[in-house]
This record gives C-alpha cells, structure tokens and sequence, in this order.
C-alpha cells in the first residue's frame, strides 16, 4: 500500500501504458495509507481527473469520515468496501453512499472464496428461498445485497467457469419482490433479510 502521490501518478501512467488508453474510466485509490494524509492522495487523484488521464474517481476500503474527505477535494462516483452477509461492517459506507447516490461496490459479497458455498448452510434464509424460486443460495445473497440500496453494486468472483455461467435475469432481481408468503418473516422493511 502507497498513497504518495508520486507513487499514485506513477501507477496511473504505468496503467494508461498497459491498457493502451489515454484516459482510464474509472480508477479507484483502493487503501488508505497511513502514512500519508489522506487529502494528499485524493488530492492525486483530482489533478489525474484534471489532467484528463482519468475521467472518473472512486474510493476503496473507506470510512464514511474519509468518502466525506474525499467528496470535499474531487467528485467520487464509487466507493468499493469489502461487504457481505457475515461482514457488514461497511453498513454505515452503504447508507452514505445511499444518501449521496454513490456507487456501492461490495467486493466479496458472498464472503470470500472459502465461504461462498457455504451461504445456504450458514444462513437459512438464503436456502430457502432459494428451494423456493429453484435458484442458488449465492444468487439470493447478490439479489438481498442489490434490494438493499438502488447504489449497490456486487464484485462476485469466481474460481471456476461454471460458476460464472449467466442465469436467467429473473434470478437477478431483488428477491424481496418474489419471497412467497412462508419467508416474508425474514425480510425487513429495508428490503434486507434478517440473518
């Protein structure tokens, strides 16, 4: 992790280089260095927006303290913080960003690579309604994660192709729009479930 902002221009010329671009779309400062003060490093990313190398800026790993830093200095357009059913320490950054209409991009949403099949045992509720509407538990996760604020966007990865397979676009709508009556006890009026 380098947040000095020569180190910040550097990797951002050696990207524009690799991608064969002169301007990336959106570049993301992805982790506070504590070493350097935060307004510096955001301070890079605005004057690479200035200098039209990059069009748009994002944040990462980011408090809600440091996406209202941030805002002051340059206009963010995402915030991506590590969020997911067993880790949703990020609620505060999700409901910011909600208010703000900032992108949310949960990285690891469904709890990382070790975690991920286990979301139907682990959590009832993703099984359920899963058996419900013949989808995975992992598609219920993105669908709960996406009916949370109208800004979330979900990062999943995956290890093998078959995984990564599109399912039919039903199966991507927030869920709470189809639980049947038996699993309505587990959503919230935020449209969130309870785990």
């Amino acid at each position: 992790m380098d947040g000095r902002p020569e180190y910040l221009r550097q990797a951002c010329e050696a990207s524009l280089r690799r991608l064969g671009v002169e301007a990336i779309g959106l570049y993301q400062f992805h982790r506070p260095d504590p070493d350097v003060p935060y307004a510096e490093s955001i301070g890079m990313m605005k004057q690479l927006q200035d200098e039209g190398k990059v069009r748009m800026v994002g944040i990462s790993n980011a408090t809600v303290a440091q996406i209202d830093e941030a805002r002051s200095i340059v206009d963010i357009v995402s915030v991506q913080n590590q969020f997911s059913p067993s880790y949703r320490s990020s609620e505060g950054e999700l409901q910011r960003c909600a208010e703000l209409g900032i992108a949310f991009l949960p990285w690891s949403p469904l709890g990382g690579i070790s975690s991920a099949s286990e979301l139907g045992s682990r959590y009832a509720v993703f099984q359920e309604v899963a058996d419900a509407h013949g989808v995975s538990p992992q598609q219920v996760c993105l669908a709960w994660m996406l009916g949370l604020a109208p800004v979330v966007i979900p990062i999943p990865g995956s290890s093998r192709r078959r995984s990564a397979t599109p399912q039919p676009p039903q199966t991507w709508t927030s869920a709470k729009t189809s639980v049947p009556a038996s699993s309505a006890a587990y959503w919230q009026a935020e449209g969130s479930l309870q785990l």
